[in-house]
């Protein structure tokens, strides 16, 4: 498997609303409930026809080439749907969610310090998305340079000095204590002969999670439940300015989210907090894709694309000058 994530494509503001022109009349209606006027107060509520949804992502899933399995919570009522939701998927790059969390939870046990310096040798740089690997032997970044290039470019040096810094199994020990045992990564990025469980390494590649597993790390998060509301508020505003619009954002045109996306040949993932008229999480996992091309308009990113558009027609978007719920 290769862990390589490469150059992101630039979509332009009017080929994404092209593109959601054509794709509205591909996709069966899904509810979007009306909300009141607007005001400061949060938005009115919104109740989406949650089986017209699951019917429209399974329609678009059932058409795909390889596997896919989804989980799509309402954060205001607890409403969910899911396809695949407790299988294992390989997580590409979505497992850096998990970094990110494990990070921020040692900084709030003051066992570390966004501002310590991190060290960036020619040992530690390694190739993929990222910029980080292209710094002059020697350079320093702090723990928070390199948790918002992990998250915001997906930039693979940074992600393997903040393992290297934390250790992975610490990981593990804070995903198993939020409930998510089945959601680990296994080594650092192109460095398979460090795994720490080499059988699953084989097996996954990075990481492995669940969409109900992923999705509700994004709930924790959400409701400031996976380390503190101020560490999970910091967390959320660095995956708001994740880079990669070309998976569940691609044609997406304003919409609010926090979001993490994952790359490989055969893999595409992403987990998405969206602020419609209802805060809510969707996780699309895809895996043994058959079209492995590193192009635009590749089948999984299609497929991604209108499940996102699909969600968030289902609520809509919130009225100007309110509140999500």
């Amino acid at each position: 498997m290769t862990l390589l994530a490469r150059t992101h494509s630039t979509v332009t503001p009017f080929a994404r609303r092209f593109a959601l022109l054509a794709l509205t009349a591909f996709l069966p209606g899904c509810a979007t409930a009306q909300g009141g006027r607007a005001s400061t107060a949060a938005a009115p509520a919104v109740h989406a026809d949650m089986p017209r949804l699951q019917h429209t992502l399974d329609s678009i899933a059932d058409q795909h080439h390889g596997t896919v399995g989804y989980t799509v919570i309402d954060l205001a009522n607890g409403d969910r749907i899911s396809r695949r939701g407790d299988e294992t998927f390989q997580t590409a790059s979505l497992i850096k969610v998990g970094i990110l969390t494990t990070v921020y939870d040692l900084v709030n046990k003051g066992k570390l310090s966004l501002d310590d310096p991190l060290t960036v040798l020619k040992i530690d740089q390694v190739p993929g998305s990222g910029s980080m690997q292209y710094l002059h032997n020697g350079a320093y970044v702090t723990v928070h340079d390199a948790a918002w290039f992990m998250s915001t470019l997906s930039d693979n040096t940074a992600t393997n000095l903040l393992l290297d810094r934390i250790g992975i199994r610490t990981m593990w020990d804070k995903m198993e204590s939020l409930g998510l045992p089945h959601t680990k990564v296994f080594a650092e990025v192109f460095k398979r002969s460090k795994s720490v469980a080499m059988d699953s390494s084989v097996k996954y590649g990075l990481g492995v999670t669940t969409p109900n597993e992923m999705a509700h790390l994004f709930e924790l998060l959400a409701n400031g439940k996976a380390v503190s509301p101020s560490a999970d508020s910091s967390m959320l505003y660095i995956l708001e300015h994740n880079e990669d619009q070309n998976l569940m954002q691609r044609f997406l045109d304003g919409v609010r989210a926090a979001h993490k996306t994952g790359s490989t040949d055969s893999v595409r993932t992403e987990c998405s907090l969206f602020y419609l008229k209802h805060r809510v999480v969707a996780c699309v996992l895809t895996n043994g894709n058959q079209d492995t091309r590193w192009i635009m308009d590749t089948e999984p990113q299609m497929t991604m694309g209108k499940m996102g558009l699909a969600i968030v027609q289902a609520w809509g978007k919130p009225e100007e000058g309110t509140t999500g719920q």
